[in-house]
């Protein structure tokens, strides 16, 4: 009997054991936009299992129409994809959302504008007398205004067109002279369908303009209640990240498999672009310089932007592998 009641204690908790080693943290990211090479990362983490070797149980969804940033703040999402304006904005509210930058996704800003090569803007204050299009948002115009005055232009002078541009290329065959882009997606497409342009990347007029873009992020709450499992995630993360870096062409397949309405060739010349840019020139994927985030939270106070002065709030580098 003693026998017997031994051996349903060891199978008791044998299976208490496997329950546990099997039990998986549910995870959702919600991305900014539709699956892009800026995400190719987290879906290789996915494929590879590498989330799963940790215990987590990852799910990534597309965001609703007011973006990942509420979804995470209220913890409806664990991790979301934002970047550093969309942070200094929730911070700086009048009811602020308590998120934190985790993780850099790309290194440097490659946003920039786009022109025809006929229009013959080579500088910014080239724009004087042609057509922007504007999303019309004050941070925006405020990065425009900049970029042409310091380049001895007139402001004042630049045609702004309101326009939801969702097609960079059809914008500028248009009326249309100049497009804000991100240049690892809609400047490769200018590539493969053979358009000649003209580029003008922001940070290299001024360095102000480094800043975060994209960024992962979660709540304060979350992080500070599950310190464990961000490290996991983010563990897992750059591992995926990493894995793009070194292999870009097995990593866009990834990322085409699990979005398979991307223009295949858009997504292996993308790929090839961005898994530059990951990293850039920093050791390892992730990590913020504290001078590059609050010199940019400094110019939107500076410029009435922002209404607080964050300085160096709203992210960290605690959480990823050291």
């Amino acid at each position: 009997m003693k026998k017997i009641i031994t051996a349903i204690f060891i199978i008791t908790l044998m299976l208490g054991l496997t329950a546990c080693q099997g039990k998986s943290d549910k995870i959702t990211v919600v991305l900014d936009w539709t699956p892009n090479t800026n995400h190719t990362g987290m879906y290789v983490a996915l494929e590879k299992g590498y989330y799963k070797e940790l215990g987590l149980d990852v799910e990534i969804i597309q965001p609703p129409e007011d973006g990942a940033m509420s979804l995470v703040a209220s913890q409806k999402a664990q991790f979301g994809v934002s970047v550093q304006e969309g942070i200094a904005a929730a911070l700086s509210a009048d009811n602020p959302l308590e998120v934190t930058a985790i993780a850099s996704i790309v290194d440097h800003n490659t946003s920039g504008l786009i022109s025809p090569k006929e229009k013959n803007i080579v500088t910014p204050k080239d724009l004087m007398g042609k057509k922007y299009a504007t999303w019309d948002m004050p941070i925006e115009k405020a990065v425009l205004k900049d970029i042409v005055t310091k380049d001895g232009g007139d402001f004042s002078k630049v045609e702004l067109i309101p326009s939801t541009v969702t097609n960079v290329l059809a914008a500028i065959k248009s009326d249309i002279d100049a497009v804000w882009i991100f240049y690892g997606w809609d400047g490769i497409a200018a590539e493969i369908n053979n358009i000649p342009v003209n580029y003008i990347p922001f940070k290299d007029i001024n360095p102000v303009f480094d800043f975060y873009t994209p960024v992962l992020v979660s709540s304060d709450d979350y992080i500070s209640e599950n310190p464990e499992t961000v490290k996991k995630f983010l563990e897992a993360t750059q591992k995926g990240y990493e894995y793009a870096i070194s292999e870009p062409i097995s990593s866009a397949d990834i990322l085409l498999k699990y979005a398979p309405e991307i223009d295949k060739e858009l997504a292996y010349k993308s790929q090839e672009y961005l898994s530059a840019e990951y990293k850039a020139e920093k050791p390892r994927w992730g990590t913020f310089d504290e001078n590059r985030w609050t010199g940019f939270f400094n110019w939107l106070y500076e410029n009435k932007l922002i209404t607080k002065d964050l300085q160096s709030k709203g992210f960290t580098n605690d959480y990823l592998p050291q």
